[in-house]
């Protein structure tokens, strides 16, 4: 049970927001009674993609099916590893006053997970792993050993589950934060987190968006606001947006890049930057590159991170926290709780907003910014540039 009157947040992609995300967001204020958080990424989301529903859109579909504020998760977070990502999320919610996360996971129990999250955080975890990483295992398979070794192999199986491996990212992320957020998830029972069929109402959001991209019906899958903001979209030749649209501006990018550009890149080590350079030079495609940058301790998702940060620009010297609260939407009960809280980070609402940011706010905010006119060439239909400057605030 969750106390109420409290506020509830979640972190959220929402690629697209589909009846199990509505279904969150209805558990989430029946729960708590107060506010509902989400933190949402942006254009480019932790597969190493492009959304493929623009982050305004999402926005005012998260508004209308539950959610009373959108905060965007800035690119260097939404576009990094699960533990990144994870902290990125929990550190603004922590910032807002958040008191309940809720996720979705496969077993739907927080408490083993944060047994595993607080073993993964101890002292005995780096010796635990060496023998495994000695042994040639990419990292993810010795962890999962390690967890084997110390916890059993009952919690090693539920590392090996894609949401609750976010899930224990989400409360590393809350013991390392010292916030006073309390996990809370929900069983993920009709469908899983990269299923190919869909169940009942229920579709993974993965297989929606090669539906909705083959022009199939999704709308007993989303609610019917989704259905019809994609619709639309589709007409206008702006849904779904790819990183086939750019495909040739990227390659042409990495191949001419320097090595020394490439390793300053977030997540880039073991020379790693060299493969991606020389695959560049050849491969006819992303895919291909891919797949001749790929090896033991570098996954599919890993390498496209790597590249598509490179691309829009990021950096290892970046932050480690999210240094401001972009605020994208808010119902009336959002604008109280702005109104009422106290975050220890700056908001933006405006452009204008940033004039008065502190130096680094102003230069991932900039990122973000030009990384969103690249997102603007994704689409058949090219949409606007400078939305980040010129949309306004979404309010229902």
């Amino acid at each position: 049970m969750v106390a109420k009157n409290r506020i509830s947040g979640a972190i959220c992609e929402f690629n697209p927001l589909h009846n199990g995300h509505a279904a969150l967001l209805r558990h989430m204020r029946a729960e708590t009674e107060g506010p509902v958080v989400c933190v949402m990424s942006g254009n480019f989301v932790q597969r190493g993609e492009a959304a493929a529903l623009d982050k305004w859109s999402r926005a005012r579909l998260a508004l209308q099916c539950g959610a009373d504020l959108l905060v965007e998760l800035p690119l260097p977070w939404a576009l990094a590893g699960a533990e990144r990502f994870a902290f990125g999320g929990v550190s603004l919610l922590n910032a807002l006053g958040a008191d309940a996360l809720f996720f979705g996971s496969e077993c739907g129990k927080a408490a083993p997970l944060l047994h595993i999250a607080e073993y993964l955080l101890s002292p005995a975890l780096p010796a635990d792993l060496r023998p495994f990483l000695s042994a040639g295992l990419p990292f993810a398979a010795a962890r999962a050993r390690a967890v084997e070794k110390a916890l059993g192999a009952d919690c090693a199986a539920l590392c090996a589950q894609p949401n609750n491996i976010l899930g224990i990212e989400y409360c590393k992320a809350v013991l390392k934060t010292g916030g006073k957020l309390e996990p809370h998830t929900l069983r993920r029972i009709a469908v899983g987190h990269d299923g190919s069929t869909a169940r009942g109402r229920f579709a993974s959001a993965s297989l929606l968006r090669r539906m909705s991209g083959e022009m199939q019906d999704i709308s007993p899958y989303v609610p019917a606001e989704t259905a019809s903001r994609i619709r639309a979209l589709q007409e206008a030749g702006q849904y779904p947006a790819e990183l086939r649209h750019l495909e040739r501006a990227i390659l042409a990018f990495l191949s001419t890049a320097s090595s020394e550009v490439l390793r300053r890149v977030p997540d880039t080590a073991e020379g790693i930057e060299n493969r991606i350079r020389a695959a560049a030079g050849t491969a006819q495609t992303l895919e291909a590159l891919y797949d001749a940058v790929k090896t033991k301790r570098y996954s599919h998702a890993r390498i496209r991170r790597i590249v598509l940060a490179a691309y829009l620009g990021l950096t290892d010297d970046l932050p480690a926290a999210p240094p401001y609260l972009r605020v994208l939407g808010m119902t009336a009960r959002g604008a109280e709780l702005i109104r009422a809280a106290s975050p220890f980070l700056p908001y933006i609402m405006r452009p204008a907003d940033l004039k008065t940011r502190p130096a680094e706010a102003r230069r991932v905010f900039e990122l973000e910014a030009r990384a969103d006119d690249i997102y603007a060439l994704c689409t058949a239909q090219r949409r606007p540039a400078r939305l980040d400057y010129t949309a306004p605030l979404i309010r229902l």
